[in-house]
This record gives structure tokens, C-alpha cells and sequence, in this order.
């Protein structure tokens, strides 16, 4: 080191050079050995400073192995797609002006394979306001039913009547593969009117959600507003016939040869999903397209039958234990 070098200064600490080991001078600025080191720690735990409190897509997915049996898949996309739901609300705008969508989250899958469990799983690890309504209640406005606000009121009263945690939870929607659009001579009032109405609760709007008071009359009710823009909407359904409808559209557009379409078919199943196939299932365009994340939930088999007996946290030997 020769004299001038002893005499600089590190632009970030004001260490001389006599006081480190290596000083790396530039054009106009100078820093040490120090502070080298810690800003390479800061680049090593980047994914946690950039998560802002919230796990990362790997701790995500390591703690749902804790609970979830299989589905290593689909754990992967799910804790990828709420990773990435989490840093859209901590970050509502960038500096450049771009504003990031909602990604909600279809499941698919047949009953009993875990598609619940998943998003309950992801709400006890999140500590957010989670709710189950089912769509199959769900009318048209003016019919007798449910209307599709009541499912806002559901998560409003699992916050506790906090109208700011209720806007940031989780509402798991089952059943949704009852609402399709049916063909008949009937109203279909739980078919598309359902999907109308929720469309702009998915997409983002202030709801007026009453609590107590007269239920004809509505006197006495307390009115609070909940805004659904940053509530993560996650809808699943077993879809029954839609693996079986895709295998007839390949016979039909491959012709009638033996063994090869139909057995391309089945083996696509679910995981192959387009938003094309949905709409012929009977949704609307509009609601697949506030959908863009599509997840398959595969069937179990009696290994991991096995498995969720005996493995999780909250096996069901160890309850009975």
C-alpha cells in the first residue's frame, strides 16, 4: 500500500486506508474490505429482504410438506402463486407506475385428494382470515338462495369484524364446478347469473357487508365496507366429465383411429386444462380469465393413503394416540 492509498478514505464508512486490509479505489468513490463483505451478506439473504417479513416459495412449500402428503406439484405452484400474491400487496405500485394483477387460483382435482386442506394449510401458515363457502347455495340476485356478497360477510366474521384483515385473507370457494352454464329449458339461476355476480367481487371492488340487525328490514345493521382487491380467491371443484369431454374433442379432431386418440386423452386428464376446455365445461370467458393460475390436484394412491395416516403433524393416528 503506498502513501496516497493510506490517506483515502472508504465513501461508505470512512475507514483510511491504514484501518483495512484492502481499500478498491475508483473513479470517484472508494470502498474496503468491510464493507465488501457486508454488502455480498446483503446480496446472500436478498429473497428474505425482498419478502419483507413473509416466507419465500422453498419455506412455503417445506412447511406444506409438514401437512400435505404428495402433490409436490402442486404445492410448488401454490406456494409460488401466494408468494407472489403476498409481495403485490406489500407493493402496491413500483416506482416505474406498473401495478401488479391478482393471480387467483384454480384447483382441480377429484373429492378427496386434499384440494381444502391445501388452502386451509396455506392459511394457518400465512396467520390470515380464512374462510370455505360453498358455491352450490349460490343464486342469482332476487332468487332464493345465497347471494354471492354473503361469502365477504363469512370472511369478514372469521377476521372478527376486522374489515382490514378480512381485505387481506384467503377465501377458499368449493364447489365451483357448480355453477357452470347448464343447457336447459329451466332458469339456470346458480349457473351464470352466479358467475356475473362474482366477477367483479373476484376482480376487486368495495362490498357493503351488514352485520346484525333486522334481516327483512335491515334496521340496525352495522355496515362495513370490505375491499376484495387484495383477497386471494382460490376456487376448487372436482370437474367431473371435463377429462372425459377433452377426450372426445381429440377423438373428434384426430378421427377414429384405435388406441391413439382416446389414449392421448386420458393421459392428458386435468393437467392438461385449457382455459378453451373450461368454456366449453360451461364458464364464462370472463370468469376463466380472472383464473390464470390452473392447478391439478392428482388422485392419491394408497401409498400416500398410508402415508397420511401416519406422517403429518396432524396425522390421524397421532389424534387417536
Amino acid at each position: 500500500m503506498n502513501r496516497s492509498d493510506a490517506q483515502r478514505r472508504c465513501s461508505f464508512c470512512g475507514r483510511t486506508g491504514k484501518e483495512v486490509r484492502k481499500l478498491v479505489t475508483g473513479q470517484n468513490a472508494c470502498i474496503c474490505d468491510h464493507c465488501i463483505a457486508t454488502c455480498r451478506q446483503l446480496l446472500d439473504e436478498g429473497p428474505r429482504a425482498v419478502s419483507r417479513g413473509f416466507p419465500t416459495p422453498r419455506e412455503l412449500t417445506q412447511r406444506l410438506d409438514e401437512w400435505v402428503v404428495g402433490q409436490d406439484l402442486a404445492k410448488r405452484m401454490l406456494a409460488v402463486a401466494v408468494y407472489n400474491h403476498l409481495k403485490r400487496i406489500h407493493r402496491r405500485k413500483s416506482s416505474d407506475g406498473i401495478e401488479l394483477t391478482k393471480a387467483n387460483i384454480l384447483l382441480l382435482g377429484p373429492s378427496g385428494c386434499g384440494k381444502t386442506h391445501l388452502a386451509r394449510t396455506l392459511a394457518r401458515i400465512l396467520n390470515v382470515p380464512f374462510v370455505i363457502a360453498d358455491a352450490t347455495p349460490l343464486t342469482q340476485a332476487g332468487y332464493v338462495g345465497e347471494d354471492v356478497e354473503s361469502i365477504i360477510a363469512k370472511l369478514l366474521r372469521a377476521a372478527g369484524n376486522d374489515a382490514a384483515r378480512a381485505a387481506a385473507g384467503i377465501l377458499y370457494l368449493d364447489e365451483v364446478d357448480k355453477i357452470a352454464k347448464r343447457v336447459t329449458r329451466d332458469r339456470d339461476v346458480s349457473g351464470e347469473g352466479v358467475q356475473q355476480g362474482l366477477l367483479k367481487i373476484i376482480e376487486g371492488t368495495k362490498v357493503q357487508v351488514r352485520l346484525g340487525g333486522d334481516r327483512a328490514t335491515g334496521l340496525g345493521a352495522q355496515v362495513i365496507e370490505v375491499d376484495t382487491t387484495n383477497i386471494l380467491f382460490i376456487a376448487g371443484g372436482a370437474f367431473q366429465g371435463l377429462a372425459k369431454m377433452m377426450t372426445q374433442e381429440d377423438r373428434a379432431a384426430s378421427g377414429f383411429r384405435p388406441g391413439g386418440p382416446e389414449a392421448r386423452g386420458i393421459a392428458r386428464g386435468l393437467h392438461r386444462v385449457t382455459p378453451p376446455d373450461l368454456h366449453r365445461f360451461g364458464f364464462l370467458p370472463e370468469f376463466i380469465g380472472r383464473f390464470p393460475i390452473i392447478v391439478a390436484i392428482d388422485e392419491l394412491d394408497e401409498r400416500q393413503l398410508v402415508h397420511i395416516l401416519t406422517r403429518p403433524r396432524d396425522a390421524l393416528l397421532r389424534q387417536y394416540q
